[in-house]
């Protein structure tokens, strides 16, 4: 593939880029606008990507995401290693607890829950799969940045630090290093209140053999529960069930 069909190619994908919770639906004038590229190559982009069902068209000449992602999201799950290997340990976690255990992954520094193992009354998420999160805030995002070596957590800290001082914590290297290190050693992170005023989660990694984190798993409960709730017992079984998962994919 020559350079100027490659750097075609990237563009027409960037189109799956301009949708999100606030653009569900584009023009093809948006996206000339948004990929700067003029209005012919963009109707060209939108026709390729109709055909290959990854747009639809939904309305008064706009477009939205097509139906083959939802079954290339089919795929994605049954090919997912953690939970070819993990739901019978997360069904468990919901049975002994009572409360949602959900998955999440770290893709780049898009922080992404996969999974959601619901138990009999499931907990009100603002958040669920596929919709990005905070990546300072919650056990879930916590736990896998705790897991970046020195170097990768620096490059965090420099390309984020605004938003990282804004979610109330360390502007200074030094004690951010620290704040990580200590959720590394502990093994999990308690979250009150952090990313949903009204609830609470336990989080653990996934580890893998180079220290990295396959995925986080996080029970997930109302806050009014943490006052009667054994935490330390919480504590235990996630981490125990975090390890488990992480024996069965090494």
């Amino acid at each position: 593939m020559s350079e100027s069909s490659s750097s075609s190619l990237e563009r027409m994908l960037g189109v799956l880029d301009l949708f999100d919770d606030t653009h569900l639906t584009r023009t093809a004038e948006d996206i000339a606008v948004a990929l700067e590229v003029s209005l012919p190559t963009s109707y060209r982009y939108v026709r390729l990507l109709l055909q290959a069902g990854l747009l639809q068209r939904v309305e008064d000449s706009h477009y939205a995401l097509g139906p083959r992602i939802i079954l290339l999201d089919h795929y994605i799950r049954r090919a997912d290693p953690v939970l070819r290997v993990g739901l019978p340990i997360l069904r468990e976690l919901v049975t002994a607890t009572g409360f949602d255990c959900v998955v999440t992954g770290l893709f780049g520094l898009q922080v992404l829950d996969t999974y959601r193992e619901m138990a009999g009354a499931p907990a009100a998420l603002a958040y669920g799969r596929g919709r990005p999160r905070p990546l300072f805030l919650g056990g879930a995002p916590k736990v896998l940045l705790s897991t970046f070596g020195s170097p990768q957590l620096k490059k965090v800290f420099e390309s984020r630090h605004d938003e990282l001082v804004s979610c109330g914590l360390p502007a200074d290297w030094a004690e951010f290093r620290r704040y990580f290190a200590a959720i590394r050693k502990a093994g999990h992170y308690v979250s009150n209140g952090e990313l949903e005023p009204q609830l609470a989660a336990v989080a653990a990694p996934i580890l893998k053999s180079d220290g990295g984190a396959w995925a986080a798993i996080s029970l997930v409960f109302d806050t009014s529960r943490l006052a009667i709730v054994d935490l330390e017992k919480m504590v235990h079984l996630i981490t125990e069930a975090a390890t488990r998962i992480g024996d069965r994919l090494a």
